[in-house]
């Protein structure tokens, strides 16, 4: 026999190299040899397919589960297949005849089965698509070969007649290099019987004895074009099988053990072959393998959301928000291929630029005045004028009426603080006069902030969707009383991955927030692990434009006002930004590869909380020395922070193990897990 089994792509390619000198054909199998396969069992990709099509039949009005649909798409195969198997050794079938048939019993046989048909393929070789990688080594092999004059063809044994494999091929960016491709589906010719080699052969002169074919299957591939005179090379790439294994048990344990389809999906989401970077950064690795789960789970359920609740336009914004809605880009439509989606787009907005706006019709009200103080560096009444873009000096007689100054001290954190300071400053806010001021200084950034919502169309919907990493949701409260006075502001729905509610958020019909991933009405104990990283998730999805301060609004236009970046603070902010690139690289790789894996395994959200919690929990409560040292955030910018300095005590100790130094994480062992008991306690007193 002339056929030679290697157990490595270098061994192979080396043997092919020599064999190929006296050779002017070479042929390739397509499937597990130049393109491999993210999942185990090629046949996964059939129930998406049959969700899709239960979807467009619904669509129509016509009630078929998806099980059912697989299931006469099944039996109409078995059928053409046994149909076959009577003209034809190889009992094969064609993927267009069978599918065709079995669209005209579920759409019934007057509808439009071209157009459906030729839909249905493209989603099914868009699902192929995502599940394949070109094995590249191979790859450039065949390409090597091609410019050397060598006549290169690839045969298949599929259902997918050879128009669609060059689709797939296409794709895979090799179809130039290739003369010809064969599938057995074209003439139900196999490999497998050896027919396909002898088909191939007559349709373009091809002489067996300078013939070099490759594959993986040591019968269709080995056996059988040794029988024909043709040399072959079989690849039994074990390390490609342990990879096939591993995921296969994961799929297996999730049918009974909900924890492992998380796990299922990371493992379907990991880079194969020239899509792995090779040796990469810590935080590269860290934002594909920690955050990209995390932060695609959170857009999978704002879209879940959006779907339940019919919003039709939704919002990204603060710069978290631009991130957040590359990822969405990334996910969603691959999630819902068939659904309406909302309208989404990026809005320019920050707690500064909004601050001075909420106050323009309301004045400044006490839950507004009590964010300015959470910041340990605000003192005094001149952090509450920056704050809301306020001149100070007007407002001067005001606080002298209610004995205060611009200087007195009303944080309890800093020195000289006394408790009636803050009560008479509550009763400034009852104040009408005092408000009055408030209003007019504030009444140009509320209409500049109106006109730019006007421009971004955020009156034309009854209900809008806003998007955030979290906390306390003050930008959405900024923004709302801004524009809550409009007879056409819609319902703001809030969707924070986190939600903390330290300060009481103004909740109604009308403007509400949730907390996606951990809401704080909501006992989640793992999911509070977020808590402890809150500043390294704000970093991480930061975007790379400086931070918004305001909107000047001019004659025909509005214009949106970023910070100077050529100050202190401007150079740490692009120093933070140029650390954190391979992060957020990272987090966009991985985002690229959950939705097809989420989509073929067929899980929710819900499905995969168990593994985000684990993740969370792990990573976040116990995180490795190394990882804090790495991924800690370099500079974190607040830019309600004032310049005061607290009395020494009153700032606090850490809080988690985010917040210590590296030597102290390495000498207390049990350091992670006293914190992770102190959050403990700090829930349960919730």
């Amino acid at each position: 026999m002339r056929w030679k089994k290697f157990y490595s792509l270098p061994s192979l390619i080396k043997a092919g190299r020599r064999e190929v000198r006296t050779c002017q054909t070479v042929s390739f199998d397509l499937f597990d040899t130049l393109l491999i396969r993210r999942i185990h069992d090629p046949d996964m990709v059939k129930p998406p397919v049959a969700r899709y099509i239960s979807s467009l039949a619904g669509k129509q009005g016509i009630v078929c589960p998806w099980y059912r649909v697989q299931e006469i798409r099944d039996t109409i195969e078995q059928e053409h297949r046994r149909r076959t198997a009577q003209h034809h050794p190889d009992h094969e079938a064609c993927y267009p005849l069978f599918m065709r048939e079995a669209l005209s019993q579920i759409f019934g046989p007057h509808a439009d089965l071209d157009h459906l048909l030729e839909q249905i393929t493209d989603f099914e070789l868009h699902m192929e698509n995502r599940m394949l990688v070109p094995r590249w080594a191979l790859v450039d092999w065949l390409r090597e070969l091609h410019r050397s004059g060598k006549r290169i063809f690839i045969l298949s044994d599929v259902y997918l007649p050879s128009d669609h494999l060059r689709r797939l091929i296409r794709h895979a960016g090799f179809l130039d290099s290739v003369e010809a491709v064969l599938s057995s589906a074209d003439r139900f010719q196999a490999k497998a019987s050896g027919l396909g080699f002898d088909s191939a052969a007559t349709t373009y002169g091809l002489d067996p004895s300078s013939w070099l074919h490759v594959g993986d299957n040591p019968f269709s591939d080995g056996l059988r074009p040794a029988e024909k005179g043709i040399r072959s090379l079989v690849l039994r790439d074990f390390r490609e099988k342990h990879r096939k294994a591993v995921i296969k048990r994961y799929v297996q344990y999730s049918a009974g053990k909900p924890f492992w389809r998380g796990r299922s999906v990371q493992q379907l989401m990991l880079p194969l072959e020239a899509e792995n970077p090779g040796p990469c950064s810590s935080l590269y690795a860290y934002g594909h393998n920690v955050l990209a789960p995390l932060l695609c789970a959170f857009m999978h359920a704002v879209a879940n959301q959006c779907l339940a609740d019919d919003i039709r336009r939704l919002y990204f914004f603060s710069r978290e928000g631009w991130l957040l809605q590359k990822i969405w880009q990334r996910v969603v439509p691959e999630l819902y291929p068939l659904a309406d989606l909302p309208k989404a787009s990026y809005l320019y907005v920050s707690r500064m630029a909004l601050a001075g706006a909420s106050c323009a019709h309301q004045g400044l009200v006490r839950s507004s005045a009590d964010i300015v103080f959470l910041p340990e560096g605000n003192r005094d009444f001149r952090d509450v004028c920056r704050v809301f873009s306020l001149d100070p000096e007007p407002f001067v007689a005001h606080l002298a009426r209610y004995e205060l100054t611009l200087e007195t001290v009303l944080s309890p954190l800093h020195e000289g603080f006394v408790p009636r300071s803050r009560l008479m400053f509550t009763g400034l806010l009852d104040d009408a006069d005092f408000q009055e001021e408030v209003r007019r200084q504030c009444r140009e950034p509320g209409l500049a902030v109106e006109a730019y919502l006007e421009q971004e169309e955020f009156f034309k919907y009854p209900d809008v969707g806003l998007v955030d990493i979290g906390w306390l949701g003050t930008i959405q409260r900024f923004l709302f009383d801004a524009v809550k006075h409009r007879h056409d502001a819609p319902a703001c729905h809030g969707f924070l991955f986190a939600a903390t509610r330290g300060i009481e958020y103004p909740t109604s019909k009308r403007n509400r927030i949730t907390g996606i991933m951990y809401d704080r009405y909501r006992f989640e104990l793992a999911a509070s692990s977020i808590l402890q990283a809150r500043d390294l998730f704000e970093e991480a999805c930061r975007a790379p434009h400086p931070t918004l301060t305001g909107y000047r609004l001019t004659d025909s236009e509005v214009n949106l006002v970023f910070r100077d970046r050529d100050d202190t603070t401007g150079s740490a902010e692009q120093e933070q930004d140029k650390y954190f690139e391979p992060l957020q690289q990272g987090i966009l790789d991985g985002a690229r590869r959950y939705g097809p894996a989420v989509q073929l395994l067929g899980y929710t959200v819900d499905d995969l909380r168990p593994w985000l919690n684990y993740l969370l929990l792990s990573r976040f409560s116990f995180p490795q020395t190394t990882e804090v040292t790495d991924i800690r955030y370099l500079h974190h910018l607040d830019d309600f922070q004032g310049q005061a300095v607290p009395v020494p005590g009153h700032t606090g100790s850490p809080t988690g193990p985010w917040e210590c130094s590296p030597r102290r994480l390495r000498i207390d062992p049990l350091l992670r897990l006293k914190f992770f008991l102190s959050m403990i306690r700090q829930r349960l007193r919730e």
